[in-house]
C-alpha cells in the first residue's frame, strides 16, 4: 500500500548535494521569501509614517537602510540551512573586506562622511554654498558626493570627505541675509538729505526688510566724497535680486534730488602757480 505522507517525506529528505536536502531548499528559500516580504512592508508603513515629519532625501535613504538590513538578517539566518558555515565565511569576509578597506580607503571616507551629511543635514538641496571655494546651488547629496551647480551653470561634483572636512558657507540657512553699499556723495551736498532719500527707496521696496531694520549713516569722510553706508536685510532666496533693484533705485533717486555721486578727483598745484584737477585718476606733480 501506498503512503502519501511517508512519499512527501521521502521527497523532502532526498539530498540534492551533501547534506542539503529538498526540505533545507524549501526552509531557505521560505526565509528569504519572508525576509524580503517583511523589509517591503516596513518600508512602506515608514514612508507613510515620516513622509511628512522628515526631508524626502533623509526618508529615501532610511528606506533603503531598513530594507537591507532585514534582507541581510533573513539572508544570514537561512544560510546555515543549505550547509553554509558562517564562521568560515564571516573569517574570509573579514579577510576581504581587510583588502578591500585598504585599497579604498577614500571611497569609505567619503561613504561614511556621506552619511553623516544626510543626518546632520548642514547643507540640504536647493541650498546655496561655498564649499572649497566652490560656490552654488546644493543638486543633489548622493552616498559618496555632492553635486553642486555654480552659478553659471557648471555642475560639479564634490566627494563628501571634502564637503564633511571643510568649512562650509550656506548664505540661506538662516532665513534673512544682510548686505551693504558704500555710497559717495559729493561735499557740497546735504548729506542729511542723502540719507532721507536712500531711507525712502529702501522702506519702499517691498522685500527690504524692516526687522531687522536697515541701517544708513554717514560713515566716512573720503578724499573726494562724503561716504554713507547703506545695510539691508533681504529673504535669502532673494537676497541677489533685492541688492541689484535697489542699488540701481537708489543712483536714481539721488540724481532727481540733485545729489551728485562724485568722481574720484585730485588737485594739483604746479610750482609756477597752475591748479590743474584731475579726475577719476591719480596725477604726480
Amino acid at each position: 500500500m501506498i503512503d502519501p505522507v511517508t512519499d512527501i517525506a521521502d521527497v523532502l529528505a532526498f539530498k540534492i548535494y551533501g547534506d542539503t536536502s529538498l526540505y533545507d531548499v524549501l526552509i531557505f528559500t521560505f526565509v528569504i521569501s519572508a525576509a524580503v516580504i517583511i523589509a517591503r512592508i516596513l518600508r512602506t508603513n515608514l514612508r507613510r509614517t515620516l513622509k511628512d515629519r522628515i526631508a524626502g532625501d533623509l526618508l529615501n535613504v532610511i528606506e533603503k537602510l531598513v530594507y537591507y538590513i532585514v534582507i541581510t538578517i533573513g539572508v544570514i539566518s537561512a544560510l546555515p540551512q543549505i550547509g553554509v558555515n558562517l564562521t568560515g565565511l564571516l573569517v574570509a569576509g573579514g579577510i576581504v573586506g581587510l583588502v578591500i578597506g585598504f585599497a579604498s580607503q577614500s571611497v569609505v571616507a567619503n561613504l561614511i562622511s556621506g552619511l553623516f551629511l544626510i543626518f546632520e543635514r548642514p547643507v540640504k538641496i536647493g541650498d546655496q554654498i561655498n564649499v572649497e571655494g566652490v560656490s552654488g546651488f546644493v543638486e543633489d547629496i548622493h552616498v559618496l558626493s555632492t553635486i553642486v551647480r555654480t552659478y553659471d551653470g557648471v555642475y560639479v561634483r564634490i566627494p563628501n570627505e571634502k564637503v564633511f572636512s571643510s568649512s562650509i558657507t550656506n548664505f540661506v540657512a538662516n532665513v534673512a541675509r544682510r548686505f551693504e553699499y558704500t555710497i559717495g556723495i559729493s561735499y557740497s551736498d546735504d548729506a542729511g538729505k542723502a540719507v532721507e532719500v536712500i531711507r525712502r527707496v529702501v522702506e519702499a521696496h517691498p522685500f527690504a526688510l524692516r526687522n531687522p531694520p536697515p541701517a544708513i549713516f554717514v560713515d566716512s569722510l573720503g578724499d573726494s566724497s562724503v561716504n554713507i553706508v547703506v545695510k539691508v536685510w533681504a529673504p535669502s532666496t532673494v537676497w541677489y535680486d533685492v541688492k541689484m533693484d535697489l542699488l540701481w533705485k537708489i543712483k536714481v533717486e539721488l540724481e532727481k534730488a540733485g545729489i551728485t555721486i562724485p568722481f574720484p578727483q585730485r588737485v594739483v598745484h604746479f610750482a609756477e602757480g597752475g591748479v590743474k584737477i584731475e579726475s577719476g585718476k591719480d596725477v604726480s606733480a
